[in-house]
This record gives C-alpha cells, structure tokens and sequence, in this order.
C-alpha cells in the first residue's frame, strides 16, 4: 500500500485490514468478535450452499459467541500478568525510610521549567510515619501540603537511598487534591519574530 500524499483516502483500507487480522488476545479477527461471523472481501461475499441464522438460532449463537471472547481475553490477561510479574518485584518500606512522591503535571505545561523526559516527576523526599496495610504508607508532608491526604499507594512512591541536602520545593507551587499542578513561566529565555503578509508573530520561550 502506498500513502504519498493521500493517506486519508487508505484510511478506510487500514481500518478494513485491522478489522480482520487475527488478534492474539480475542483468539479471532475484531470484526468476526462484533459479528459473529468472518468478513469476506468482495469476491467472496456469498457462497453456494450457504446457509443463514436467523431467530433463536442466531441469539443462542451470539451468546456463545460472547462466552468464548470473554474466556479468550480472560486467559490472554492470565497470560500477559504471568510475563508482569516475572519482571515486578515488590516495593516495601520501613517506618522512618525516605521515598519520593510522583506528582502528575497539568496537560499542555511544563514541569518546573524543563520540557519532556527531563523533566523531574517526583517531590520530596518525604519520611514515612506509618505503614497503612500492605500496600499504603503514611509520609510527613509539610504545612503546605497539609489538604492533600497523606496516606499513599506504593505505586506513588519512590525509594529515596540518601535525603539529599537540597530537596525540590513544593512550596511555591500549588498543588492540588489529587496530586496534579499547574506551572507558570518565570521569565523569558528567548524571543523570536516571525513576519507574515499581514502581520508579524511574536514567539517566546520560557
């Protein structure tokens, strides 16, 4: 297949691929998984002798049709847990250990002025007072973090093996309930000016 330019018009070409190529997980094509039945190519489209479902015939066979996707994704997410844990090793703290606290930045801003993967994800670090069952842990947050709960899944947290002298301050930054924040350019690095035929447009970096 060949795009070029018009890769809008193989769109629908694409689609009708994916739709009937054999999925490992549904163990059968997606459009044979809505529709009970393999799509065929124009050619194809009837068949001598063929014979068609209709009435109870047809909802007994959807009905096993929905059984059988639903036993084929439940071992394909069996499978696919099995290869995740051979790679997952359990996180566990102690009380008074230091770990890190991921924090999700707002979409379409910057993390602490850095753009993409450089980015820092993680504040603190904070001490853990308290292990809240197996899998939460209780963190000394500061004063001004004090309306976001305190308690944390282990996925949040990261192992910090030494308390560093300088830590990253939360605290000129607002954070909110559910650990995201929003950042606000401090000064400007660069300015760019680009002319048009009407009008000139003024780019800056931050």
């Amino acid at each position: 297949m060949t795009y070029s330019t018009k890769w809008d018009e193989c769109l629908p070409l694409a689609e009708f691929a994916y739709n009937n190529s054999y999925q490992k997980s549904l163990e059968m094509a997606p459009f044979e998984a809505l529709y009970g039945k393999r799509c065929r190519t124009p050619p194809n489209w009837s068949e001598p002798g063929e014979r068609v479902t209709f009435g109870p015939d047809l909802v007994t066979q959807a009905e096993a049709q929905v059984t059988m996707i639903h036993n084929n994704l439940k071992r394909a997410q069996s499978r696919q847990k099995s290869y995740s844990d051979k790679r997952r090793r359990p996180l566990v703290f102690e009380e008074g250990d230091h770990v890190y606290l991921r924090v999700s930045p707002m979409k379409g801003v910057h993390r602490f002025g850095v753009k993409g993967k450089l980015a820092p994800r993680y504040v603190g670090p904070f001490k853990i007072t308290e292990r809240c069952g197996s899998v939460a842990y209780r963190l000394e947050l500061p004063p001004h973090l004090a309306a976001v709960h305190d308690v944390f899944h282990v996925s949040q947290l990261k192992k910090c093996l030494r308390v560093p002298e300088d830590e990253i301050d939360t605290s000129q930054i607002q954070i909110e309930l559910d650990l995201t924040y929003e950042e606000h350019p401090i000064k400007i690095l660069d300015q760019k000016q680009r002319a048009t035929r009407r009008r000139a447009i003024n780019f800056y970096k931050s």
